[in-house]
Parts: structure tokens; C-alpha cells; sequence
């Protein structure tokens, strides 16, 4: 059975319960306090040499990491992974978030108090978010999903921390098709919420 070391609030991890629940692939879930520093143990890190979650154990004992490898390995010859050459670049392209909405949330939504530097690059962070977020407002008025028509894995990268932007400051209410995209999505079958424990 596969092994996920995970962090339930990540959304880097979720993006990976989220396509092990819609491929209905079962998995046992071992949760790791990144706060606490529970990935910086020696025995994470014999696991992991970064020391991050998601890392996936595999059947036959050998590990993956980061989000993006590990649902492109899972998905790979599924509907959620598209065959398609063009496509397939397109859905590697869709991952604006981590630098700006994702790190500006743990900053906001996580941390007691900022640094100095933190309290800087801010302005800078919620800058960049804004603009990702303009681009897939754009995208989405004319698409219901991001890649070739259909929900797929480019959905479930920028699903997951997009619906939590909030939790960053970001306000979302300005961004109808956002918004309207988010419910496309989350009403896909097998959907997992951030916080569900398999």
C-alpha cells in the first residue's frame, strides 16, 4: 500500500489526497507536524534529504517527492493526466501559485509574527498573488476547466491552494469566474475537503 507523509492543512499535500481520492487509490496516511519540525528528524530525513511534505512512500518501499512529481506519477495514464503532447506542457505551466498565494497564507494564516524581511517582501507576495489570480480570472471566463476542456490535474494544482487564498487575505470576491470555477470543481466526484483524514 502507498505511504503519505503529509501535513493536512499543506495544500501541496492535498493536492496529493486530492488525486489519490478522485483515482479512489487507497493509501495510509501518516501526518507530520512541519511546525513541530517533525520532518527534520534523521528518520524524515532518511525518507526525505529536504525534509518537506507530501512525501509518497511506494509498494515497493522507494520514495517520491515533492507535489507536483508525485501527482503527475500517480495520475500518470488516467483521465486526470492528459495524453495529449501540447496539453500536457499546458498542465505543467499551471503552478503560479507557490511563490505568492501559498507562502503569503502560511505567513498569514500560520505564523505568530512576521520578521522584519517577511514584513517587507509582503507587499511584494500579495502583489504576485493579485496577479495570478487576474490571469486565472482571465482563463476561466472563457474555460471551465484549465487544460483541454476537462477537469484535470493543472485543476487540482491550482484548486488547491487557490481556495484557500482567503486564508492569505486574498479577496476572492472580486473574481467571479474564479469563484464559479471552484464549485466546478469541488462538486467533481470522489472530493475531499483540505482537512479531510483518510
Amino acid at each position: 500500500m502507498l505511504t503519505l507523509y503529509d501535513y493536512m492543512d499543506s495544500g501541496n499535500g492535498y493536492k496529493v489526497r486530492l488525486v489519490l481520492a478522485k483515482l479512489g487509490l487507497p493509501y495510509k496516511l501518516v501526518l507530520c507536524d512541519i511546525l513541530k519540525g517533525e520532518t527534520r528528524t534523521p528518520e524524515f530525513l532518511a525518507k526525505n534529504p529536504n525534509g518537506r511534505i507530501p512525501t509518497l512512500q511506494l509498494e515497493d518501499g522507494a520514495f517520491l517527492a515533492e507535489s507536483g512529481a508525485i501527482i503527475w506519477y500517480l495520475a500518470e495514464g488516467t483521465p486526470l493526466a492528459p495524453k495529449d503532447r501540447k496539453a500536457r506542457a499546458e498542465t505543467l505551466q499551471q503552478d503560479s501559485h507557490e511563490p505568492n498565494i501559498a507562502v503569503a497564507r502560511f505567513w498569514k494564516h500560520y505564523l505568530p509574527k512576521l520578521s522584519a524581511l517577511q514584513e517587507m517582501d509582503l507587499p511584494n507576495r500579495m502583489k504576485g498573488g493579485y496577479a495570478a489570480l487576474d490571469i486565472m480570472e482571465k482563463h476561466l471566463a472563457k474555460n471551465d476547466f484549465f487544460v483541454g476542456g476537462s477537469f484535470g490535474l493543472a485543476d487540482i494544482a491550482l484548486y488547491a491552494y487557490t481556495h484557500v487564498a482567503h486564508e492569505g487575505e486574498f479577496d476572492l470576491s472580486k473574481y467571479p469566474s474564479i469563484n464559479a470555477w471552484m464549485g466546478r470543481v469541488a462538486a467533481q466526484p470522489n472530493h475531499v475537503t483540505i482537512s479531510h483524514k483518510n
